[in-house]
């Protein structure tokens, strides 16, 4: 289709701000982004969808349409949701690099685009995507009802012979020919060797699809990018731009295509990449779903920081529970797990990026909810995310205990895939506390699973847990300190920092916090507290003279951590 066509429709109310002379375009296409450089994930000869997140300056304009233009794209379309009117440094950029402008109004989805784009091109090439689209778009109407991406792979199937599955970064099949079809099923070493393959293939900036060869076939691997867009929302309001492919490569779904794609043309690529688009679409319907869910977590957490009394945090628990636990009643018993995942180099917030992943990772296969992932609640604060993970209440009078999540579980159904993909630079680390069954409990879990995920982070590898099993005594035993006992305890350690901080504002205290919080490394510490080493170094002398202790010994890192704790 031309760009023209575009122009012409007026369902979709675009109004042409430049490029009058180009809209002969082919358009082969569409792409919703708002990172600042996509030029990655560009073939040539799509319609660009932004929402000028990526916009921090008038600068950047030149330099964003610059790189669309040496990509080949057909046109860009701006949403008018974020700035209102559109910029004229854009304009003008998009002018001088001869490169279409549309404005696209508020009121109009990107989806609405997407969805016409992916209908008209692929008519005028087989007429099988339309299908798709049409199927996909009384499926987002009508709710969780009209199946999931499943009806996009259904046809893939019937009208094209291609079985397809879509896989989480985890290897968890989503959606898919197998789990209609027991004999068809992808094993589970096939969707752990293809999730890491994925993501493997993603960190080092291969160009998809990704072939891959594993249990006797060939797959192709398509990676499925969330547009940050809820199909509802207004034109222009997507994710934010400028992001480092380590926040996002670790939670991106992947559409896995039993066939190899190397001799394709590129009409058939074209259509696949628009299925992906489609699922895309879904996973962000989803996305939002979830947003409930972390809204409580992060009220929950935020009751336990501040010390809430127990019969506070119960009230907002009851009424978690029957958000995450539909008709299983509202007094469930609870766990909560810790992750953060780790870069050695770049200022990523990994906070959200934690977030997302364990929400993959804490899915449960076995639940009988359409989205299996509605049993858990995760929130962030910093660099960790803190999952919720109410169970079932059960009769235990004959004295069996509720059964729950288990740290070597969970290392051994996700380690394989995400160590690929955290390869080279980066570690996920995780805590897991044991059940409790009441909010008196639940701030002894946070500990527990913070200092199991500490353990954890004592331990070779890219990926590893450890359970509350693990813990070392005294967690256990601190609530129990009498009071007077504690303040004496963190003054003879705490207060002489204390004091050398208010006189000189060293920031002692903050750097010992730092320095524990990263096991000691003074790497990772330096460039947390974004100091050179030798001023890292200083100062933990400074606490050592102060103090009387060195930090290099194990007896001296446990009594500031506990006085840390206690304090």
């Amino acid at each position: 289709m031309r760009l023209r066509a575009l122009l012409e429709t007026d369902a979709l109310g675009l109004r042409l701000l430049s490029g009058e002379d180009e809209l002969d375009r082919t358009v082969r296409g569409v792409m919703t982004t708002d990172l600042r450089d996509p030029s990655r994930y560009l073939s040539g000869g799509e319609l660009v969808l932004t929402g000028l997140a990526w916009r921090r300056k008038p600068e950047d304009s030149e330099r964003f349409v610059r790189i669309l233009a040496q990509a080949g794209v057909a046109g860009l379309a701006a949403g008018e949701a974020e700035l209102g009117a559109i910029p004229d440094d854009l304009v003008v950029a998009c002018a001088r690099n001869r490169l279409p402008l549309f404005a696209v109004h508020e009121s109009v989805a990107f989806a609405s685009i997407t969805e016409h784009v992916v209908r008209q091109v692929s008519g005028e090439r087989a007429g099988d995507l339309a299908a798709v689209v049409d199927r996909h778009r009384r499926l987002m109407t009508s709710g969780p009802a009209g199946g999931g991406p499943e009806v996009v792979l259904d046809l893939l199937g019937s009208d094209l012979d291609l079985r397809a599955w879509v896989l989480s970064p985890t290897g968890r099949q989503i959606a898919g020919s197998g789990l209609t079809d027991p004999g068809h099923q992808l094993p589970p070493e096939a969707c752990a060797a293809l999730a890491g393959e994925h993501l493997a293939a993603t960190r080092t900036g291969r160009r998809a699809p990704f072939r891959h060869i594993t249990g006797g076939g060939t797959y192709s691997l398509f990676p499925i990018r969330s547009g940050g867009q809820h199909p509802a929302a207004g034109g222009g309001r997507a994710a934010p731009g400028s992001r480092d492919v380590r926040e996002t490569v670790l939670s991106d779904w992947l559409l896995a295509v039993e066939a190899d794609a190397g001799d394709w043309p590129a009409e058939r690529l074209d259509l696949l990449q628009g299925v992906t688009q489609l699922i895309a679409v879904e996973r962000d319907r989803r996305d939002a779903a979830r947003t409930v869910r972390r809204r409580l977590a992060q009220e929950v957490l935020e009751l336990l920081h501040t010390a809430a009394p127990p019969a506070e945090v119960a009230a907002r628990l009851r009424v978690a529970a029957p958000v995450l636990l539909p008709g299983l009643g509202s007094t469930p018993h609870w766990q909560v797990v810790v992750g953060r995942v780790e870069w050695e180099d770049g200022d990523i917030d990994s906070g959200p990026v934690t977030q997302s992943l364990l929400e993959e990772i804490l899915v449960d296969p076995q639940a009988e909810e359409p989205e299996p992932s509605d049993r858990i609640a995760v929130a962030h604060t910093g660099d960790e995310a803190i999952a919720l993970v109410p169970l079932p209440s059960v009769d235990t009078t004959d004295g069996t205990s509720v059964a729950g999540l288990q740290a070597d579980e969970l290392l051994t159904a996700v380690g394989g895939p995400l160590s690929r993909g955290l390869d080279g630079d980066g570690r996920l680390t995780l805590g897991v506390s044991a059940v409790v069954h009441s909010a008196e409990g639940l701030r002894g879990a946070l500990e527990e699973a913070r200092h199991a995920r500490r353990v954890a982070a004592a331990r070779p590898g890219r990926v590893c847990a450890a359970g509350h099993q693990e813990l070392a005594s005294h967690v256990l035993l601190l609530p129990f300190v009498p009071d007077d006992v504690r303040r004496a305890f963190t003054a003879r350690l705490l207060d002489p920092l204390r004091d050398y901080d208010r006189r000189h504002r060293a920031e002692l205290i903050p750097t010992l916090e730092a320095f524990l919080d990263c096991d000691g490394s003074w790497t990772r510490c330096a460039t947390r507290l974004h100091l050179h080493v030798n001023t890292l170094r200083y100062r933990v002398g400074r606490i050592e003279q102060l103090t009387g202790r060195d930090l290099s010994r194990l007896e001296d890192k446990l009594d500031f951590f506990l006085a840390l704790r206690m304090s």
